[in-house]
């Protein structure tokens, strides 16, 4: 069976955050499941310089103002489509954004444009079905269903809080016929929702874990789209997502000083000394040491790491900030480094050595979002054995075992859950986290229970395979 996805990034040709992990990483997964995925991705300069040998080439004259054409390549073996339309995405910045920070004026036509040659590739290309990925891919399944003839479309959901609208002046330039236009359509509250159209046109919907799937169909956290999803529950799932556990392998991770694996984990103190070394912390073995790794913003909740510091310090611990994004929130991080010398350290970026190092050097990883689709820093902690500590929402109430006292009993655990996401709850977690840390043979068998856990892409590409099948078959 063949599929094309589509996609606003992937890893590891363009990444700013987690969808290009899962986008980058599902091929290879479903491969041995008898799906072969072919990668529609944005020219943007870093995707065009990657292509190596390019296959073949096809025109697209006039792609909602301007030329482009649609190369195929196979960079490292995966089937890749970039979308070179040079007045879309031959410019610097990001992705999403230009220089100067702002999104760029044009983001609803290129990403139109992006949308609207998946479903032509699609019809054109010998493919069974479309996968498209969040806003940026929403219009995709749209297109298609005007199309002939008409073909599957699945929309993976990876974060409701991104959402793509646009004012409705835009609609006559998108090439869709006036039917599309309305409640029962891409028209949300007055404007063009590309988000919502993906919900509402595609056959099938996913998002990237179960607990996420009941949660987005609720007032409080539908974002204004339960009701649509309430609609059509019975074409929505959660599936969770994996890690790449070739690319994410402490025993060979080459961003590690010290490798190691859950069968001799005793590298991870030789990447503990790295890590409080490179953050200027007190060079103490002893010490519990936390990391936060993500962007610092409310969602991530680091505002409540910084409220339950107390709980870190007056327990002897010390803690790593890894991360970018509100400046308010970077400057309550710098101070509470100064103020804090040795305990807590911090580096305002994002560096992909840096993060590694955290997972291999860190004791516990934590993550209190106040929402989460799934998350893939638990995975990761959980893969490197640094235990994770969460929120218990979404993906990371489903993939973390709470270490309480019957889980303790039964051999179980790989972590600590808490709820509500307050911060004395975030305290009172850290203050558990610290008691086990500080009973040695507790926390190893907890940390073996982490690395033990099947963090892959196995079981959720075998579900993914047979939902397409499922799609191809009519159902």
């Amino acid at each position: 069976m063949r599929v094309l996805a589509v996609a606003s990034e992937a890893f590891p040709w363009i990444k700013t955050g987690g969808l290009a992990d899962v986008v980058g990483a599902l091929p290879a997964a479903l491969a041995p499941e008898g799906v072969e995925v072919t990668t529609l991705l944005p020219g943007y300069p870093a995707v065009m310089a990657a292509l190596d040998t390019v296959e073949r080439v096809e025109p697209l004259p006039d792609l909602l103002g301007g030329p482009a054409r649609l190369v195929h390549a196979a960079p490292g073996g995966q089937h890749v489509v970039a979308l070179d339309a040079p007045h879309f995405f031959a410019r610097g910045g990001s992705p999403y954004l230009a220089p100067w920070g702002q999104d760029w004026p044009d983001n609803p036509m290129r990403f139109a444009a992006l949308s609207r040659a998946a479903a032509t590739l699609t019809q054109t290309g010998g493919y069974d079905a479309l996968h498209a990925h969040d806003w940026q891919a929403g219009l995709a399944p749209a297109y298609l269903r005007f199309d002939a003839p008409r073909l599957p479309s699945l929309f993976t959901l990876h974060n409701l809080a991104f959402q793509g609208q646009f004012p409705a002046d835009i609609f006559p330039a998108l090439g869709l016929p006036w039917d599309a236009f309305g409640p029962a359509g891409v028209e949300y509250y007055g404007q063009v929702g590309y988000l919502k159209a993906g919900l509402w046109f595609a056959d099938r919907i996913t998002t990237v874990s179960p607990s996420y799937a009941a949660e987005i169909r609720t007032p409080e956290w539908g974002m204004g789209l339960d009701g649509l999803l309430r609609g059509r529950a019975r074409a929505l799932e959660g599936i969770l997502n994996g890690l790449d556990t070739v690319e994410w392998n402490p025993a060979t991770d080459p961003l590690l000083p010290a490798h190691y694996d859950a069968a001799d984990p005793s590298g991870r103190a030789a990447n503990k000394v790295h890590l409080q070394a490179r953050m200027g912390l007190a060079p103490d073995p002893d010490a519990p040491l936390f990391a936060f790794i993500g962007r610092l913003t409310w969602q991530k909740g680091i505002d409540l790491v910084l409220e339950a510091l107390p709980a870190v310090l007056d327990n002897g611990a010390q803690i790593a900030l890894l991360g970018t994004g509100d400046g308010v929130l970077e400057d309550r991080v710098h101070g509470a480094t100064a103020a804090n010398p040795g305990r807590v350290g911090s580096f305002i970026g994002f560096d992909e050595g840096f993060a590694r190092l955290c997972y291999g050097g860190a004791d516990a990883v934590i993550l209190p979002s106040r929402f989460e689709p799934c998350g893939l820093g638990q995975l990761c902690a959980l893969r490197y054995g640094a235990l994770p500590l969460v929120a218990r929402v979404g993906g990371l109430a489903d993939t973390v075992v709470d270490a309480n006292e019957m889980a303790l009993a039964a051999g179980a655990g790989t972590g600590f859950n808490f709820a509500p996401v307050t911060h004395p709850m975030l305290q009172a977690s850290i203050e558990r986290a610290i008691r086990l840390y500080r009973q040695p043979e507790a926390w190893a068998r907890l940390r073996a229970n982490a690395m033990a856990t099947d963090v892959s892409w196995a079981r959720s590409a075998r579900r993914y395979a047979t939902l397409f099948h499922e799609m191809r078959a009519g159902g």
